[in-house]
């Protein structure tokens, strides 16, 4: 899981990084990262509404994209925020497919590898 200095939790932040942060969209998930010049850890924020399915299935949906965040924690810089917005073909993603999408748009947006 996630701790506390790794999650968004404001909503002026998850704006900020929606609207100036660069994207990486795919079949079920959009991504969004904005860099930070500050020396603290990297942040996390979901968005998993309504039309992804009911409210078991958002809470599974974010609990997984969480434990895929996590595993990512030591790879993205210092100072990142990232937002993921999922869409509602995640309610059926199994773990594998939601870590390769979470994988391919943080290699493209913050590491600067791969291709989208």
């Amino acid at each position: 899981m996630l701790a506390r200095p790794n999650r968004l939790t404001r909503g002026v932040d998850y704006r900020q990084v929606v609207r100036r942060g660069t994207r990486c969209g795919g079949p079920r998930l959009v991504t969004s990262v904005l860099r930070g010049a500050e020396r603290r850890a990297p942040r996390f924020g979901f968005i998993v509404s309504k039309q992804v399915g009911t409210a078991v299935v958002r809470n599974t949906v974010r609990r997984r994209l969480k434990a895929v965040c996590a595993e990512f924690l030591d790879t993205v810089p210092q100072g990142t925020d990232v937002v993921i917005r999922a869409l509602p073909s995640s309610a059926t993603a199994e773990f594998t497919q939601l870590r390769a999408d979470v994988a391919r748009c943080l290699g493209r947006l913050v590491l600067g590898t791969g291709s989208a």
